[in-house]
């Protein structure tokens, strides 16, 4: 009889194998700690931040679950397939070998590609803690070397690097990494939202329903798009962003 193929999802830097069988145990692990990571119980400190929607709200472009379905389909979708994905999907990949050197270059890529300081800072206040979560809670050697490179050579952590940083440590596969992304992403925005808008519960369980049925194709593109065409320019959004950090009040930190 020929033996079952054998995958090793904990180990470090190992690339789960799409096309085979994963027996269940192993599946769950690190399905669980996608779960966990994508949690609002996950100490990241996305919670304190909207994103740019307290500034767009404060402009008045978002007024209410139209404007913020408009916002979400128009922006936030593209945004994640043609940033924050590609940028995980090419940290996931480097991080297999790793290639320091690919890996310093999305840091910098990451930081660049947001142009309003407030934007910035959140996605690199969150990905350093995830990182340090992930070098904590999983006593991972690799998430421990990149800390270490990070500080050293001053990587900016933005939050897409650390997810892919904190996928391999758990051995999953590229796409569950992504939809984990999407879903944290846009579920902190709509909650966000809520805080914000006049906006229920069941409306705004039905909008992320909806942009979730996005989630395979955006996906999809963003496993295929090259580095060269990674980016996306929203002047409204940096606008409101730069206009917010001098907000004379606001909730959110970004």
């Amino acid at each position: 009889m020929t033996p079952e193929p054998q995958l090793n999802p904990s180990r470090e830097g190992s690339e789960p194998v799409n096309d085979l069988p994963i027996p269940p145990a192993r599946l769950a692990g690190w399905l669980c700690g996608l779960l966990q990571a994508g949690d609002s119980f996950y100490p990241t400190g996305s919670y304190a931040h909207s994103f740019g929607l307290e500034g767009l709200v404060q402009a008045g472009v978002i007024r209410d679950r139209e404007t913020l379905r408009a916002f979400v389909l128009q922006s936030a979708l593209p945004t994640l397939r043609q940033v924050e994905l590609p940028l995980a999907a090419h940290a996931w990949r480097a991080f297999a070998t790793p290639d320091w050197t690919a890996i310093g270059e999305l840091c910098l890529l990451s930081s660049a590609l947001k142009t309003a300081r407030e934007a910035r800072t959140a996605s690199e206040n969150i990905g350093r803690q995830r990182a340090e979560l992930t070098a904590a809670l999983h006593a991972s050697p690799l998430a421990h070397e990149f800390l270490r490179r990070a500080s050293e050579h001053d990587w900016p952590t933005g939050a897409a690097i650390a997810a892919a940083l904190e996928g391999r440590v758990l051995g999953a596969p590229l796409t569950a990494v992504l939809a984990g992304i999407t879903y944290a992403n846009l579920a902190a925005l709509i909650s966000a939202a809520m805080k914000i808008l006049r906006l229920g519960q069941n409306a705004s369980q039905s909008l992320l329903t909806e942009a979730l049925g996005a989630a395979s194709e955006i996906i999809a593109a963003a496993e295929a798009t090259p580095l060269d065409e990674i980016g996306w320019f929203n002047p409204w959004l940096d606008i409101a962003a730069a206009r917010h950090e001098t907000a004379d009040s606001r909730m959110f930190i970004s």
